[in-house]
C-alpha cells in the first residue's frame, strides 16, 4: 500500500504580543489563526478494522489538534514568559482573561513549531506528522516540515 497524506484544517483566536519588536505587532492583538495538519501514513488494510482504507480517522487527527492546540489556544493571549510581559500577563489572569506563558517569543515561526512538538506526541506510531501550515493573516503564514527537521 501505498503512503497517502491527509490533511485536516482548524481555526482558533488567539492574541498575543511581541516584547522588544520594533514594529505594531509589539502591542497587544490578535489573529484569526488557520492551521493545516497533515499527516503521512499508509491506508488500514485489515478488512475487520472499521476504519478500513483510513490512514487516519479525520475525528481522531481532531481530537488531537483540538486537546493540543486550539482548545488551550483559541480565546487565549500568548506572551513569552521571560519577559516583562509577565506582569500583563499576571494582572489579566487576574482579571478573568486565558493566558499561556509560553518559552518563546510568540510568533508563527515559534508557534508552528510548538504546535508540531504537541502533536508528534499524540499520534500513533504508524502516523508521522508530515508538516503544519500556521495562517496568520490572509497573506502570511509559516510552515513546518517533517523533512527539514
Amino acid at each position: 500500500m501505498e503512503n497517502i497524506r491527509i490533511t485536516k484544517q482548524f481555526n482558533f483566536e488567539t492574541g498575543h504580543a511581541l516584547y522588544g519588536y520594533d514594529g505594531k505587532c509589539k502591542n497587544v492583538h490578535g489573529h484569526s489563526y488557520k492551521l493545516s495538519v497533515t499527516v503521512i501514513g499508509k491506508p488500514i488494510t485489515d478488512t475487520s478494522n472499521v476504519k478500513l482504507g483510513m490512514v487516519i480517522d479525520f475525528g481522531d487527527l481532531k481530537k488531537i489538534v483540538k486537546e493540543e492546540v486550539v482548545d488551550p489556544f483559541d480565546h487565549a493571549t500568548v506572551f513569552n514568559k521571560n519577559t516583562p510581559h509577565i506582569e500583563l500577563a499576571r494582572e489579566l489572569e487576574k482579571r478573568g482573561h486565558k493566558i499561556i506563558l509560553a518559552d518563546y517569543q510568540p510568533t508563527s515561526e515559534n508557534m508552528v513549531v510548538d504546535f508540531a512538538n504537541k502533536i508528534q506526541k499524540r499520534l500513533p506510531d504508524t502516523i508521522k506528522l508530515h508538516s503544519l501550515k500556521l495562517r496568520e493573516t490572509e497573506t502570511a503564514y509559516a510552515e513546518w516540515y517533517a523533512a527539514d527537521n
